[in-house]
């Protein structure tokens, strides 16, 4: 158990005395970045998505005729 509460403690102390910490306004301007980014490939994925999906009914609607 000592091990433990020495790990935390090492832990907390690494993290507050010897991590460099991006500056609040740009972790959210890189956090917008990242939020926009994901939305565009995400929309480009489900057009694909559909895009084949379509096709592949389209294709066995046909052969299935």
């Amino acid at each position: 158990m000592a091990g433990l509460i020495n790990y935390i403690q090492e832990s907390y102390n690494e993290l507050k005395n010897h991590v460099t910490w991006t500056p609040l306004s740009e972790a959210q301007r890189l956090t917008v970045v990242v939020a926009v980014f994901t939305i565009i490939f995400s929309l480009a994925i489900w057009g694909v998505d559909t895009v084949f999906s379509r096709a592949i009914k389209a294709y066995f609607n046909l052969v299935g005729a």
